[in-house]
C-alpha cells in the first residue's frame, strides 16, 4: 500500500493540538493509507495574552500565520475552532469539511470555596474577555446563583453578585487561576469557558489527567443555549485545504457532517447580517430536536451612548414538518394561562427522596413545586438539573445549586450533553427524579419520587374546545375522567397540542393522535391566528 503523508498546521496550544489530533486520527481510521504530521505554528494571538483583542488592531489573530503557511504549500490542512474564523476567507482556501459539532454551550467553571462566599454576601469575579459574554453572563449568574436565606443580611453586597475580569490565555491557564490562593491578585471565583474545548482536552488520553486535576472539585453551571446563546459556530471545528489540493479534499470530505454544517452556515449569515466581527455583543446557535424540527436562539446587545442595552432572548422555530392551517372554527383553549391546581406536599416522598440523594445520585427536579418548602440537603457537589430558567431561577431563590437545564425541551433533548463523558454523569434512568404522584410512571423504573400531588384544577377545557394546549399531562388526565368533551371517542375530535418532552410523550401513551409539538405555548398561539 503506498503511503501519503499529510502535513496538518496547528496553533501550538494544548486545545488546538487536541483537536488537531483526533482529526488526524480520525481521517487515518478512515483512510488507512494516509499518515498526518502535526505542524505547530504560532499566532498573533496566542502571543498578545496582556489585552483583551477586542482592544487590538486588526484581525484574524488566530488564522493568519496558519493560512500563509497552507497558501505557500508548507502545510496541506489545518483545523480551526471554526468560530475564530473571519467571515469572508481567502477564495484559494477551501473549506473541505465540518465535523459533527461538539456541545455548543458556554460554561462557568467556579473555585471550590464559590459557596462560602456567596454565604457571606461576597461579590465573585468572574474571568472572560468576551464582548458577548460579558453582556449575557453576569446578568444570569446574578440571577441563578443560590441565595441562602442569611446572605441578605450580611450586607456585602449591594448591587450586582459577579464582577466581570478581563481574562486571555489557554483553558488550563484560565483554569489555575480558581487554584490561586486568595491573598494572590491573580485569583478568580469563575471563568467561562465553552464546553466543547473541555469537552476534547478530556477526550485526548495527553490531556485528561491534567484537566482532570484541574477540574477535581469545582462546581460548574452549564449555561443556557436559550438565555446565553454562544458564539456563532461555538463548538465546531472547520477543516481547511488549498482549493487546488482535491486529492486532498476528497480524503476531508468523508469527515463532513451536512446538519453541523448548515447549522454554522445559518448562524454565520446572521452573524454577517450584523456586520460580522468576533467581537460583537451577539450570540446565535441552531440546531435540530427530534419530533420538533429546528430552533434558532439568538441574543443581542447594544451599547448607546456608554450604556448596555441586552435585547431578550429570541427564538426562531422551523417545524419539522410543515403546519397546516388550523381548522375552522378555532375554539382555543390554553392550558399555559389558567390558575395552577393546588400542590399537596408528601411528607412520605419528601422523607424518600432524601434517603435516596444520600445515596450520591445525580437529581432532575421535575418541576419548582417538586423541591419541598422544607428543602432536603443538597450540597454543590450534587448535579442537579431542571426543565428550564424558570425553574432555575425557583430553586435558586430557595438555595439550590442548579447545573443546568434542559432548555424547555425535555430532558431527552439533552440526553447528549449529560452523557458527555468529562461530566462523569451516571445514565439518566440512574438519577433521582422529583415529580408528583401522577407523572412518576412516566419516569424510568425506580427513578421517580413523589414529592407533592395536585388537586383538581381550578379549570379545565369546554366541551365545545376545537384546540387544546397541554401544560401537563395531568391536566389531560383529569379533563378526560371528568368525561368534559362527552364520550371518549370524541377525544380525537380535538387537535392537542403540548411541548416537548415527558407531557408529550404521557399523551402519545394515553392513545392521543390528533397531536401536535410546538417549543412553547407561544407559537400555538401564533399558529391558530394564521
Amino acid at each position: 500500500m503506498t503511503l501519503r503523508a499529510l502535513k496538518l498546521g496547528t496553533r501550538r496550544s494544548a486545545l488546538a493540538r487536541a483537536q488537531s489530533t483526533a482529526v488526524a486520527h480520525e481521517l487515518q481510521r478512515r483512510h488507512p493509507g494516509v499518515r498526518v504530521e502535526l505542524v505547530g505554528i504560532d499566532t498573533r494571538g496566542d502571543k498578545i495574552l496582556d489585552q483583551p483583542l477586542s482592544a487590538v488592531q486588526g484581525k484574524e489573530f488566530f488564522t493568519a500565520e496558519i493560512d500563509a503557511a497552507l497558501l505557500r504549500g508548507d502545510i496541506d490542512l489545518t483545523v480551526h475552532s471554526y468560530k475564530d474564523l473571519a467571515l469572508q476567507r481567502d477564495a484559494r482556501l477551501a473549506l473541505a469539511a465540518v465535523p459533527r459539532r461538539q456541545q455548543p454551550h458556554d460554561i462557568v467553571i467556579f473555585a471550590a470555596d464559590v459557596g462560602q462566599r456567596l454565604a457571606v454576601g461576597e461579590a465573585l469575579r468572574i474571568g472572560s474577555s468576551s464582548p458577548r459574554r460579558a453582556s449575557f453572563v453576569p446578568p444570569f449568574l446574578d440571577r441563578v446563583l443560590p441565595r441562602p436565606a442569611h446572605a441578605a443580611a450580611a450586607g456585602r453586597v449591594a448591587g450586582a453578585r459577579v464582577q466581570l475580569v478581563e481574562l486571555r490565555g489557554n483553558v488550563d491557564s484560565r483554569l489555575r487561576r480558581l487554584h490561586e490562593p486568595r491573598t494572590s491578585a491573580r485569583q478568580l471565583d469563575g471563568v467561562v469557558l465553552a464546553f466543547a474545548g473541555l469537552a476534547r482536552l478530556w477526550a485526548d488520553e495527553t490531556m485528561r489527567p491534567q484537566l482532570q486535576q484541574l477540574l477535581l472539585g469545582l462546581p460548574r453551571m452549564i449555561l443556557p443555549l436559550s438565555v446565553c446563546p454562544p458564539a456563532p459556530a461555538q463548538g465546531a471545528l472547520a477543516i481547511e485545504c488549498r482549493r487546488d489540493d482535491a486529492a486532498t479534499g476528497e480524503l476531508l470530505a468523508t469527515l463532513d457532517d451536512a446538519p453541523t454544517r448548515e447549522s454554522v452556515a445559518r448562524e454565520r449569515a446572521l452573524l454577517d447580517a450584523r456586520g460580522g466581527g468576533c467581537q460583537q455583543r451577539f450570540g446565535a446557535v441552531h440546531f435540530t430536536v427530534p419530533r420538533l424540527g429546528a430552533l434558532c436562539y439568538t441574543r443581542a446587545a447594544e451599547e448607546h451612548a456608554g450604556t448596555l442595552q441586552i435585547g431578550e432572548p429570541q427564538l426562531d422555530w422551523t417545524p419539522a414538518q410543515p403546519l397546516p392551517a388550523p381548522a375552522s372554527p378555532v375554539r382555543a383553549w390554553d392550558g399555559s394561562r389558567v390558575p395552577a391546581p393546588a400542590a399537596m406536599p408528601s411528607e412520605e416522598g419528601v422523607a424518600r427522596a432524601g434517603q435516596r440523594l444520600r445515596e450520591g445520585r445525580p437529581l432532575f427536579v421535575a418541576h419548582r413545586r417538586a423541591w419541598p418548602a422544607s428543602g432536603l440537603q443538597v450540597g454543590l457537589a450534587t448535579p442537579v438539573w431542571v426543565p428550564g430558567p424558570s425553574t432555575w431561577f425557583a430553586l435558586a431563590d430557595a438555595g439550590v445549586w442548579v447545573q443546568g437545564c434542559a432548555e424547555g425541551l425535555g430532558i431527552g433533548a439533552v440526553a447528549g450533553l449529560l452523557a458527555e463523558p468529562w461530566l462523569q454523569l451516571p445514565p439518566l434512568p440512574e438519577w433521582l427524579v422529583l415529580t408528583h404522584a401522577g407523572a412518576s410512571e412516566g419516569w424510568a423504573a425506580g427513578s421517580a419520587v413523589a414529592t407533592y400531588s395536585l388537586g383538581e384544577p381550578l379549570e379545565l377545557p369546554p366541551a365545545d374546545a376545537t384546540h387544546i394546549w397541554w401544560a401537563s399531562a395531568a391536566q389531560f388526565a383529569q379533563w378526560r375522567a371528568r368525561g368534559a368533551h362527552g364520550a371518549g371517542d370524541r377525544i380525537d375530535a380535538v387537535a392537542h397540542a403540548c411541548g416537548p418532552g415527558k407531557t408529550y410523550e404521557q399523551l402519545r401513551a394515553a392513545g392521543v393522535q390528533n397531536l401536535r409539538v410546538f417549543p412553547q405555548s407561544r407559537q400555538w398561539r401564533e399558529w391558530l391566528q394564521q
